[in-house]
């Protein structure tokens, strides 16, 4: 799904998004806003790149981090969960992943978490793409969209 078509479809349900991002560095956000009128859609982002930025910024729980790791759907989650909250939005996406080139923490890389959580309930999925981190990345933020797409 297209920017444009996630802040029409927010803006006609009158519903207020907040990204949290590691693997996509705000790629989701800056695509979102790029659209006219995003600002009654889009109630702010986060990149969270660290681990302890997503303990202390977004406030995604250490232990959860430490038993699934920080690429996993439950962080996915938890980081929409507490974006979510934390700009007071209906809807919640996240991503985090491993762009690469090399792996991180026991996952390849290519491999990404996205969720999103919403007045549709909760959603999460990993994927795995091919090719260099650029490539990775921009499906990355196309997943993002899509699981906006599902929590919309």
């Amino acid at each position: 799904m297209r920017p444009d078509e996630i802040i029409a479809k927010a803006v006609a349900r009158g519903l207020k998004i907040a990204c949290a991002e590691s693997v996509t560095g705000g790629a989701v956000s800056s695509a979102l806003i790029s659209v006219p009128g995003s600002s009654d859609a889009v109630a702010g982002g986060v990149v969270a790149y660290t681990i302890a930025a997503k303990e202390r910024v977004l406030g995604v729980d250490g232990g959860l981090i430490e038993r699934h790791g920080v690429v996993s759907e439950e962080v996915a989650i938890a980081m929409a969960r507490c974006v979510r909250e934390l700009f007071g939005a209906d809807v919640g996406v996240a991503t985090t992943g491993v762009a690469g080139p090399a792996s991180h923490g026991g996952k390849p890389a290519g491999t990404v978490c996205v969720a999103s959580v919403g007045p549709r309930g909760e959603h999460a999925v990993t994927v795995f793409h091919e090719g260099d981190r650029e490539a990775v990345r921009s499906a990355a933020v196309a997943d993002a969209l899509s699981a906006l797409d599902i929590a919309l």
